[in-house]
């Protein structure tokens, strides 16, 4: 140790370039130094919350009423507020050290915000509207386009800056719903409408399903056109084809998945508060929770400091395939709870 700290100062003191090298380096290894702590800490990702305790809270605490679609409303704002305001704030944008490196977190963020960009969606086109034939509501058409904004603009304007206008204006929607003196904004508990969002819901776990279950590579047969026989599609696909993830995405894939139940499992809890009439009369409450519970499994520890991608069977853990599991089953779940909303 000693010979190498001796190297070192030797190295330092002749140095070619002089103090202009010296000066250099030293703020390089300074940008290390800091950021890697730095990097650790904006990488936690956020605890959960409780909606309906938080949203009732903050009806009390505004002096309003608890109304229906209040939790759901609350919900979205909170988990996008979130997005804004966790330790180092919106990652996904930037542009310098530590979180132009941090690609776990970053990931975890889109997931999350394909989330509630959909729910947003929903709520514009399904929860907020009597019929197909109903107007917008004028906030909602301000809110849903901001969070579609791209998410990694980082100026003139910035990502940040547009879901701040999002979430002023899904504020004002809010606030609405608790006015007794209006009625122009709603926001309709009915079957058909949770029906519709939770399509949406099924093709993005089934989607994220399959991506995590490529981690090993998987030869699947072509099942695009199956159950219909006068179906047609654009170009010729191949019978059997092989999908496998490639080695530096596999982590990606994790976190985005993982981002995504984290969103979606506080989303469903506030359904759960603001749908539960209607879940009670087809008695699919148990059903609902049942999909809760197996996303809030996707949230435990992992205790290991990188993604493992053993295989199947395998000496090794395979993180993607036990995520893919999960997702899988409550998937599976939403199906289920989406025929019992269908039935009379």
């Amino acid at each position: 140790m000693g010979l190498l700290i001796d190297w070192f100062l030797d190295f330092w003191d002749n140095m070619p370039g002089g103090k202009i090298s010296r000066a250099f380096v030293a703020a390089v290894l300074l940008v290390i130094v800091v950021s890697l702590p730095l990097g650790v800490y904006w990488s936690i990702m956020p605890n959960a919350f409780d909606p309906a305790s938080e949203a009732k809270a903050d009806a009390e605490n505004q002096g309003v009423e608890l109304s229906t679609g209040y939790t759901s409303v609350y919900t979205l704002h909170r988990v996008m507020d979130t997005l804004l305001h966790k330790p180092g704030g919106y990652i996904s944008n930037d542009k310098i050290p530590p979180g132009i490196w941090l690609d776990n977190i970053s990931n975890w963020e889109f997931g999350v915000l394909v989330q509630s960009r959909d729910f947003a969606r929903a709520m514009r086109k399904d929860f907020s509207r009597s019929q197909s034939q109903s107007v917008e509501y004028s906030a909602l058409t301000v809110a849903e386009p901001r969070f579609h904004f791209d998410s990694n603009s980082w100026l003139l304007p910035s990502t940040e800056s547009q879901y701040k206008e999002g979430l002023e204006a899904l504020l004002s929607y809010q606030a609405a719903l608790s006015n007794t003196e209006q009625s122009e904004a709603q926001f309709y508990a009915r079957a058909d409408n949770l029906n519709n969002w939770l399509g949406d819901v099924q093709t993005r776990l089934g989607s994220l399903s399959q991506r995590l279950s490529a981690s090993v590579g998987q030869k699947r047969l072509n099942t695009d056109l199956a159950g219909d026989p006068a179906a047609e599609q654009s170009t010729i696909s191949a019978n059997e084809t092989e999908v496998k993830t490639p080695w530096l995405e596999i982590d990606d894939v994790f976190y985005e998945a993982r981002g995504s139940a984290w969103a979606l499992l506080h989303i469903l809890k506030a359904i759960e508060h603001d749908f539960g009439p209607v879940l009670d009369k087809k008695n699919a409450r148990v059903s609902l929770r049942q999909i809760i519970r197996e996303l809030e499994a996707t949230q435990e520890t992992v205790w290991s400091p990188t993604i493992l991608n053993g295989g199947g069977f395998g000496l090794f853990a395979n993180h993607s395939l036990v995520m893919a599991n999960y997702i899988s089953r409550a998937n599976a779940s939403i199906i289920d709870l989406r025929e019992l909303l269908a039935r009379g």
